[in-house]
C-alpha cells in the first residue's frame, strides 16, 4: 500500500480498522488496538493502543503476545485490520468451535485455506508464545501446531476473508461491495472469483 498504514486506509467512507473494531466490540468486553506506528491516530478511536511486545516487528504473533500481556481475560481474540467484511456474529464461530473441540486455540478456515490471523486463544498460552518468539521462530502455523487446535469452518462465507494488500485489492473490494448492495448476486460472484 505504498507505505500507508492499512488500518487507516478508507473503505466505504471510514478507516479499515473501524470494521474490525465494530466486529470485535460485538463479541468482546474489552478491545485493544495493536499498532506500532500512528498510535496517536489510533487512540482517537477510543480504545487502548498497544505496541508489539517485541522490538523486532515479529509479525502477527508479536501483536498477539502484546494482547495476551495486556488482557485480563481468559481468552484473547485477534483479527486483522484489513478484512472489513468480517462480522461479530461470524466471529462467534471461533468461540463455539474452541469450546466444542476443547481446544486451546481456534482459527478460521474458508473452505480452501487457513486464516490463522482470525484467532481465539487461551491467554495462558502467553508463555509458550513468548518462548517461541524468543527462539527466533515467526511462523504462526508452527506455533499453532504445538497446541490443541480447533478450526472454525467459514466455507459458507469465504468472502469475509477478502483483505486489502494493494490499491487494486481496495478497488476490487469497493466494486464488490457496491454490487452486493445492488442485490446482483451473479455480478457479485463474478468479482468474488477474480
Amino acid at each position: 500500500m505504498s507505505g500507508e498504514d492499512k488500518g487507516l486506509i478508507v473503505f466505504r467512507g471510514q478507516p479499515l480498522v473501524l470494521y474490525a473494531l465494530e466486529a470485535l466490540c460485538s463479541v468482546a468486553g474489552r478491545v485493544l488496538i495493536n499498532a506500532n506506528r500512528n498510535q496517536d491516530r489510533y487512540a482517537r478511536f477510543g480504545f487502548p493502543v498497544i505496541a508489539d511486545a517485541t522490538s523486532a516487528f515479529d509479525g502477527p504473533l508479536a501483536g498477539l503476545l502484546s494482547a495476551m500481556k495486556a488482557a485480563s481475560t481468559a481468552y484473547v481474540m485477534a483479527v486483522p485490520c484489513d478484512s472489513p467484511m468480517m462480522t461479530g456474529d461470524l466471529l462467534r464461530r471461533l468461540a463455539t468451535q474452541l469450546v466444542d473441540r476443547e481446544a486451546e486455540v481456534c482459527v478460521a478456515h474458508d473452505g480452501e485455506r487457513l486464516h490463522p490471523v482470525f484467532l481465539l486463544a487461551e491467554r495462558n498460552l502467553m508463555d509458550s508464545l513468548e518462548a517461541y518468539l524468543v527462539s527466533g521462530e515467526r511462523k504462526i502455523d508452527l506455533w499453532l501446531a504445538r497446541h490443541r487446535l480447533a478450526v472454525a469452518d467459514y466455507s459458507d462465507h469465504p468472502e469475509l476473508f477478502a483483505n486489502v494488500n494493494s490499491p487494486d485489492d481496495l478497488a476490487a473490494l469497493e466494486a464488490r461491495w457496491k454490487v452486493a448492495q445492488s442485490g446482483d448476486q451473479q455480478e457479485a460472484a463474478r468479482y468474488e472469483h477474480r
